[in-house]
């Protein structure tokens, strides 16, 4: 995680952005304290009091409840960097006329107005996250990092600068309502400060905001989302594609069932602490367990994606969510609701991050905010609907006593609520997993157990090294080398595989009988006998345990297609990975080679420069599989280095299986 966090936060828009994020999180948060204050401040009235803070955050809901797409077709239609910047600056001002004006009335009204600054800001933000990016496996690590800041370290800073400047009060026995009423407004104008500060460094230090990126849309290209229309055109156009993509449409459904789920619990939760007969701490312990489980599950989302696919893994989160639910309804002790909120929690973590992850990587960008809009919005309408029918619904069934296994147990109305709720979570699981599911003819008891075990099952016993270069003649040479070495010092099968997009007879063979002149053409005919390569040698040795030394499997054709013709790395690298199943390999050598160095035979220079430099940036962006090695020099003394590099990252990620043995 370590690794893939700093390659992610070594690209510097993102990393602007995430600090931006913590500027934006801190107000956010800041704000709902402050505004909390004022309006507890500006009564005396006990009952009005107590609904201080629900009417804070509900005007500020509100706009989600009421303008869902709004956010979502300006992200869209408009330059995301110039909606962020406007947002911020009606967030300033709004915020620092509440703080001048003092009215209630008008707390309430700017705080919605600021509710629909922040309805604009968060699509845009999150629709332009993966084009910030290097490659698409980033966007999950961005997110994990995005909601560590929003809900980690944004909290803890906004509530120790609170409580610092509200406790002026107390250290220098300032008491009185004036002063109060002024520590809770200077709050207010660091807020305004701060999301001022946000603006700027969007509008000067992050340009790249403003890029549009086609990736690999899910919508098959005669569907595919345009901006063109008005916005009535656009709110169609996005109806139109949940209706037609399985993957959006299970998204939404297995939200759905989620997020109530999610609103039964914590609207039922200070009765249910109640029930379990744990006193009044208990109460706080159920939500230290469910948010220690939802960090588990955002922090293990990633590991168990490797195993199994996001789609799969989406909708058998919310299934056992439900089912998991159901277990904290039938609880009939403190202990065993802490077990199962906990476990509660984790599925819910996982299930949010891979959703957010799917619309970043699986969505076009075209039409990315208003999906990342939808997905919001209904997550914010239903959580609160679930909040505010639960207790109507928990009042209906008055609570009595029950003795179990020699303990007593109140059942009250939480428990049906629950157990409703979770009954429609596990069935709205199912659904979505049904829509979302691209594998039927793999049962989904093998991808779980892959998911248990400590092997993925698709790559057995066996290893994968690839060997990546600026040139043919380099990697075909060293490939050979590194397999020959292999066969002889090591106690397993050795496969030599080459860059299929090589094997001219094959290749041309297709080109030449189909007519295919053109360069997408000829990645497409590449990208078939790549899966044919994979599917009938590779996986198949992979799968009896050998290592197979792969030429060019994937990084150096993709690098090589993007430069000289001119197209889209993102969608050649999401070729890719439709043709190879996702597999990757275990090792990536790259030969680092000066392209002055090449022979005139070896190609044009300027374009193996420009080559040359986008190997580096893949290897940079994922430190954790890639070697990267000198590649000047004889073919022995490079031979030598690759050997040192594959035996030192070998030994490192303990593959002593392939009993190496000492070099000769």
């Amino acid at each position: 995680m370590a690794h893939r966090a700093r390659s992610v936060l070594s690209i510097r828009p993102f990393r602007r952005l995430w600090g931006v994020t913590y500027l934006c999180s801190v107000g956010d948060w800041l704000a709902l304290l402050a505004l909390t204050g004022l309006v507890t401040q500006a009564t005396e009235d006990y009952k009005a009091q107590s609904f201080a803070f629900a009417g804070v955050v509900l005007t500020q809901l509100l706009p989600g409840l009421l303008f869902a797409p709004l956010g979502g077709l300006f992200a869209d239609r408009f330059d995301r960097r110039k909606v962020m910047v406007c947002a911020d600056v009606g967030r300033f001002g709004l915020l620092l006329s509440i703080a001048i004006v003092g009215s209630p009335l008008w707390l309430f009204i700017g705080n919605f107005l600021v509710g629909c600054c922040a309805l604009l800001w968060i699509p845009s933000k999150d629709a332009a996250v993966p084009n910030l990016l290097r490659r698409p496996d980033q966007v999950e690590t961005a997110n994990q990092l995005g909601m560590v800041m929003t809900y980690g370290i944004a909290v803890i800073s906004a509530g120790g600068l609170y409580a610092a400047i509200t406790g002026i009060n107390t250290n220098f026995s300032l008491q009185s309502a004036a002063s109060e009423a002024g520590a809770t407004r200077l709050v207010l104008f660091i807020v305004a400060a701060l999301y001022l500060a946000s603006a700027v460094t969007i509008a000067t230090r992050i340009p790249e905001l403003s890029r549009r990126v086609s990736t690999a849309p899910v919508a098959p290209d005669p569907d595919k989302p345009d901006t063109s229309g008005g916005f009535g055109a656009m709110v169609r156009d996005a109806a139109r594609f949940v209706r037609t993509s399985p993957l959006v449409r299970g998204l939404l459904i297995g939200m759905i069932g989620a997020f109530v789920a999610a609103g039964a619990l914590v609207g039922s939760s200070q009765v249910y602490a109640t029930s379990v007969l744990g006193g009044q701490a208990s109460f706080g312990l159920l939500f230290v367990a469910l948010f220690i489980g939802l960090a588990t599950g955002m922090g293990g989302a990633p590991k168990l994606a490797r195993k199994l696919p996001r789609n799969r893994l989406f909708g058998i989160a919310i299934v056992t969510a439900g089912l998991d639910l159901l277990l904290v309804a039938l609880s009939p002790h403190l202990v065993v609701s802490l077990i199962t909120v906990a476990i509660l929690g984790m599925c819910a973590g996982a299930a949010f991050l891979t959703g957010v992850t799917i619309i970043g990587t699986e969505v076009d960008d075209s039409i990315r905010g208003r999906i990342n809009a939808i997905y919001q919005s209904l997550m914010k309408i239903i959580f609160a609907g679930g909040m505010a029918l639960t207790p109507v619904l928990v009042g209906l069934v008055a609570p009595h006593s029950i003795t179990l296994f020699g303990r007593s147990m109140i059942v009250d109305g939480t428990r049906p609520v629950l157990l409703g709720a979770g009954l429609l979570a596990t069935v709205m699981g199912v659904l979505a997993y049904r829509q979302m599911d691209d594998r039927r003819s793999e049962t989904i008891m093998s991808d779980l157990r892959a998911a248990i075990s400590r092997k993925p099952r698709r790559r057995a016993s066996g290893l994968l090294i690839a060997i990546e270069g600026n040139t043919h003649i380099d990697t075909s040479t060293q490939a050979t080398l590194l397999a020959e070495w292999l066969r002889g010092n090591s106690g397993t099968e050795v496969l030599l595989a080459a860059d299929p997009a090589l094997d001219d007879v094959r290749l041309r063979t297709v080109l030449t009988g189909a007519g295919l002149n053109s360069a997408r053409a000829h990645a497409l005919v590449a990208a078939a006998v790549r899966a044919d390569l994979v599917e009938r040698e590779i996986q198949p040795a992979l799968d009896r345990g050998a290592v197979v030394v792969m030429e060019r499997f994937v990084d150096s054709p993709l690098a090589h297609l993007s430069v000289a013709a001119g197209l889209d790395p993102t969608e050649l690298e999401g070729l890719a990975d439709w043709a190879t199943e996702r597999l990757r390999p275990d090792i990536t050598v790259l030969l680092d080679r000066d392209p002055a160095t090449l022979t005139p035979r070896a190609g044009n220079a300027e374009h193996h420069w420009h080559v040359q430099s986008v190997l580096t940036d893949m290897a940079a962006a994922d430190p954790d599989r890639y070697v990267v090695v000198d590649g000047d020099g004889s073919a022995t003394d490079v031979h030598d280095r690759v050997l040192i590099a594959v035996r030192t990252t070998m030994a490192g990620r303990r593959l002593t299986e392939f009993a190496l043995t000492e070099a000769r």
